[in-house]
């Protein structure tokens, strides 16, 4: 594998408990990846292979990381919920014995390798939803007094309506509040969205 010195580098700088997880790493990719390079891609030590990204490493004040590119498609498995908030499909590294045995890491890098060899795209990362908008009182005592507008309101997806409720509470004054929420209620009982002008007929 064609080494990078920057790569030597990041690692003298690790903390000292993630120096030896990323040398090991380090090892194991350059021989089960011969055709590979090193290279840092966002900060990070990353391995490219043809020209794509195989893997990538990182060291932080608390924990390692490591990932594949192609996650599941390698890994065979989702990342656990327990690990998504760390990089990586491996959670947060603290020692080696965090890692797989080199036999089933090996595997792995020969299976992200065949997926470059036959051209299969890195999958894009999961969007998280975002949490339902809190209805406003206001909003709620109008839509109370109006069932029709309830029902329209009620009928839409999630973003929708959060788009109504971002619209009325993100008003500066009381007076441009209570104007928003009168034209809401009025475009609900015609089954209308907020920006239903802009929309395509």
């Amino acid at each position: 594998m064609k080494s990078d010195p920057r790569i030597d580098v990041y690692i003298e700088r690790a903390a000292p408990f993630a120096q030896p997880i990323l040398t090991h790493l380090r090892a194991l990719l350059a021989r089960t990846c011969p055709d590979g390079e090193e290279t840092l891609k966002w900060g990070m030590p990353s391995i490219v292979y043809r020209g794509k990204i195989l893997c990538n490493m990182a060291a932080f004040k608390a924990h390692a990381t490591f990932g594949f590119w192609h996650n599941r498609a390698v890994t065979g498995v989702d990342t656990p919920e327990a690990q998504a908030d760390a990089m990586g499909q491996f959670g947060r590294l603290t020692s080696l014995s965090d890692l797989p045995d080199d036999t089933t890491l090996a595997t792995m890098v020969a299976r992200a390798i065949a997926l470059i060899d036959d051209g299969a795209k890195a999958p894009r990362p999961l969007k998280h939803p975002k949490p339902p908008a809190e209805l406003p009182a206001d909003l709620a005592a109008a839509l109370t007094s109006s069932p029709g507008a309830a029902a329209t309101f009620d009928s839409f997806p999630p973003g929708q309506r959060r788009e109504y409720i971002e619209w009325i509470t993100g008003a500066k004054r009381e007076e441009t509040r209570v104007k928003r929420l009168a034209t809401a209620i009025a475009q609900l009982e015609d089954g209308k969205r907020l920006n239903w002008k802009y929309e395509r007929c």
